[in-house]
């Protein structure tokens, strides 16, 4: 990490401008420093100025307390600022105040009685505990894209899977073919680890992974892309059969019966589908982005229990039928007038 000041700003955020002017002395000839009198205007130059690698910062304070100004910090989508180290201007506070800032993310905390040789000595080991840190995460995320298969499943990594969908997307734009993804959720894979534990929870996930991969064919590529969440590139594959592929799963996972000590672990499962055959998209990328996003606006359908009422279609149904009904038949092949009927019959006996 530089030794330039002006390249290391350290913020300080509090509404006594005698602490303020304390710190900034003992900081100045180690660190640029930058003040603040309240968390408002603290959080404004946290977003304004990209050169402050640390804050200090009171916790009772006008407009936006210090707890607020930490939870803003550790909220934040940009990673610059959500890993700043805070580190907090302790006073005579209640043990129970320094344990809320450390709950909400506060790094260290340090006396505004300390001495001069103490503050530097702490903020520099923060520091360098943040840049060791960081060294470690790049490390891990290396190792993460040299791994090709999920540990815990035996599926591919999610990195991996982009690899493989790469190949699998170019083969079908050379070729005129067909290529469809599937994103699967478990919904109910929380409730299974509060009703069982987190081990048994993830023997039910190396199972789901087996059975998703005996239902693939050799060629189409699994992988697990999240806790409980995993998505199938198939190639040659159209919407319909992708979406008849998702239909099976779903009605299988949500039939299974497993009990554990006596209790019936329901399993609800959800999906999205996005295919080249309905999809206008430039890269496999964009295709795995539209079916996680049809998967986050799905919800879980339980096959197993009587309806009350009539029975509403799956979300991707509802779409294929518009899509089938307004899409250029050519296109699609010569079946696709017979599956539309069929769709058709299907759906009005639900309805």
């Amino acid at each position: 990490m530089s030794s330039d000041p002006a390249q290391r700003c350290v913020l300080v955020v509090d509404d006594s401008r005698f602490v303020r002017t304390t710190f900034a002395t003992i900081l100045r000839p180690s660190f640029a420093v930058r003040e603040e009198a309240d968390g408002e205007a603290g959080w404004a130059a946290i977003e304004s100025d990209p050169s402050i690698v640390m804050v200090l910062t009171d916790l009772d304070m006008p407009k936006l307390t210090g707890f607020a100004l930490i939870g803003r910090i550790r909220a934040a989508t940009d990673a610059r600022i959500r890993d700043l180290p805070v580190v907090v201007i302790s006073g005579n506070e209640e043990a129970g105040s320094k344990e809320r800032a450390r709950e909400a993310g506060a790094t260290d905390f340090i006396a505004k009685s300390a001495e001069a040789a103490e503050v530097l000595s702490r903020l520099h080991n923060v520091l360098k505990l943040v840049a060791t840190n960081k060294e470690l995460q790049s490390t891990r995320q290396a190792l993460d894209q040299s791994t090709t298969h999920d540990a815990l499943t035996g599926t591919l990594t999610a990195h991996y899977l982009v690899i493989e969908g790469r190949k699998h997307y170019a083969h079908a734009k050379r070729h005129d073919g067909q290529l469809s993804v599937m994103a699967l959720r478990i919904d109910s894979h929380a409730e299974v680890v509060r009703a069982a534990g987190k081990d048994i929870a993830d023997v039910v996930l190396k199972r789901i992974a087996k059975l998703l991969m005996d239902k693939v064919r050799t060629e189409d590529s699994v992988a697990r892309t999240a806790e409980a969440a995993f998505m199938v590139v198939a190639a040659g594959t159209a919407a319909p059969q992708m979406l008849a592929l998702a239909q099976r799963l779903q009605r299988e996972l949500d039939e299974a019966k497993v009990t554990y000590r006596g209790t019936a672990l329901r399993f609800v499962t959800s999906f999205g589908v996005a295919s080249l055959s309905l999809d206008p998209v430039n890269t496999i990328e964009e295709l795995m982005q539209l079916a996680m996003q049809r998967l986050k606006t799905a919800s879980g359908l339980k096959t197993v229990p009587e309806p009350s009422g009539p029975q509403r279609l799956p979300g991707e149904i509802e779409r294929a039928l518009q899509v089938l009904e307004q899409a250029d038949a050519a296109r699609l092949g010569p079946g696709v007038k017979q599956l539309l009927k069929r769709l058709q019959r299907i759906a009005k006996k639900l309805h």
